[in-house]
């Protein structure tokens, strides 16, 4: 069963799919540009002591995006995982 969260949402070393992307046009875009893409699988690789900036993992690239542009993002889980 899957479920849907921000990508904020995730715990560190978890998976998710991209679902959609709430950000304004032109940082939606360059998100974009950068693989955040629907379809695209993401993993949040850890947190920052005090919890932002994150890390993740997308397409084989590792990006720090910020905990509020992250909120943003939707991702979609595998709860059975």
């Amino acid at each position: 069963m899957s479920s849907s969260c921000p990508l904020s949402g995730l715990k560190p070393g978890s998976c998710g799919t991209v679902e959609s992307i709430h950000l304004e046009l032109s940082d939606a875009f360059r998100l974009r540009e950068l693989g955040f893409l629907p379809g695209t699988i993401i993993r949040l690789v850890r947190r920052a002591p005090l919890g932002d900036p994150i890390e993740v993992e997308i397409g084989g690239a590792h990006l720090a995006l910020r905990q509020k542009d992250a909120a943003l993002i939707q991702v979609r889980t595998d709860s059975d995982a």
